[in-house]
């Protein structure tokens, strides 16, 4: 039986050799795996038969490698040019937002989980092909830690996007600047499909494309994915799936056009880029995918009530003819308050300050809520305490 060297890759990149450990041991990490409920899920090295991977809801990535096969370079990064245009490739989050070739776009997201050693893949082949996502599943549970297991596997088989995400946690990780390329997608022919296009920007979600991780997942409570869509939409890729919704899984999926893929901007599933046979991410909601915010309406002004004006309009509305109204507008406002609460007659809530609106504001100076005054204080006569009570009880602003 096959004997193989046994690993547990942390959630840091760092490694911890564990030994030896038979095809038996390795079968039964597997049959665990493939438990619906067991808090992990198993992978397999896509171009290394017999290393297996197993990811882990704690962020740990169990890593078994056959003690025959041959030595394993575990990380082989792309020529990585240090300058484009003339700008710095570093990988420091200040950079987030500089200009490349005199256009503006995110390099880092804020707060996304840097993964690996933030280099992986080059400049553009074709920068003057317009902007592009594809979106890929990571075929495994979301939630817990996984966004780090899944990271570490991605590393280790030198497939990584440019970003990871939990639709379940909305974590995001980022292994990459977004104006590089990735590493997810196979060549088609001689044509580099991670290096097409003024960005190819790459994103493995949580989840299993036999299930899309959209069922039941509301954008607008997910302000990681709100970052997201905020990054690429910076780099001028438009709201739209030019070769339209990705293809259910299982099924008969779709014909990769290499027209569409090559000359429209947009976003794609990993099913619709040629060269490449992979079904996901499933049937996704596009719609929830583009989420566009819907703005929130400002809100009206307060209008605001000045005791000054009220209590001059008191001492000559009063005294004069019936109707007769100095600021009438602020009065209504008051007048109306003293209806809702039940001390004035409608049909008084005229503008005018006339004795019956005196009357009704001494009541409401009375009152428990308009301070419970008594004597010569309850007079009828608006004071900024009775009024600002008035006020934060029916929607203005009490002014001196």
């Amino acid at each position: 039986m096959t004997a193989f060297h046994a690993a547990v890759v942390h959630p840091d990149q760092s490694v911890t050799y564990c030994g030896e450990v038979s095809q038996a041991h390795v079968d039964e990490a597997l049959a665990i795996a493939a438990v619906e409920t067991a808090p992990c899920s198993a992978a397999r090295h896509p171009r290394r038969p017999g290393s297996v991977f197993v990811l882990r809801e704690d962020g740990d990535l169990d890593w078994y490698e056959p003690v025959d096969a041959e030595p394993f370079v575990i990380r082989d990064p792309d020529q990585k040019p240090r300058t484009v245009g003339g700008h710095p490739t570093t990988d420091d989050p200040s950079m987030a937002g500089e200009r490349v070739r005199g256009r503006a776009g995110t390099r880092w997201i804020s707060g996304a989980i840097r993964l690996g050693d933030g280099v992986i893949g080059g400049a553009m082949d074709t920068p003057g092909n317009p902007p592009r996502v594809v979106h890929h599943t990571t075929e495994c549970p979301a939630g817990g830690r996984y966004l780090e297991s899944a990271g570490s596997y991605l590393i280790r088989v030198a497939s990584e996007p440019q970003l990871i995400y939990c639709p379940v946690t909305d974590r995001v990780g980022q292994f990459g600047p977004l104006h590089l390329s990735a590493r997810a997608l196979r060549n088609d022919g001689a044509r580099r499909t991670n290096r097409e296009g003024r960005v190819c920007v790459q994103i493995e979600v949580l989840g299993r494309a036999r299930t899309p991780w959209t069922t039941g997942w509301d954008p607008a409570k997910k302000p990681g994915w709100q970052r997201i869509l905020a990054a690429v939409r910076s780099w001028g890729v438009p709201d739209v799936f030019p070769a339209g919704r990705p293809a259910a899984y299982p099924g008969p999926g779709k014909s990769r056009s290499r027209s569409v893929w090559r000359s429209e901007g947009g976003h794609f599933g990993h099913v619709d880029v040629p060269g490449n046979d992979h079904g996901d991410p499933g049937a996704i909601d596009t719609a929830k995918v583009l989420y566009q915010a819907r703005p929130t309406p400002p809100k009206p002004a307060r209008p605001k009530v000045s005791v000054a004006h009220l209590v001059a309009a008191a001492k000559k509305d009063v005294p004069a003819r019936d109707g007769h109204t100095t600021y009438p507008a602020e009065v209504r406002i008051v007048e109306n308050a003293l209806v809702a609460e039940g001390l004035l007659p409608r049909g008084y809530a005229d503008g005018s300050f006339g004795s019956k609106t005196v009357s009704a504001y001494a009541a409401w100076q009375r009152s428990k809520a308009g301070g419970a005054y008594t004597g010569d204080a309850a007079d009828g006569i608006p004071g900024i305490a009775s009024l600002k009570r008035l006020a934060a009880r029916h929607g203005f602003t009490a002014t001196a």
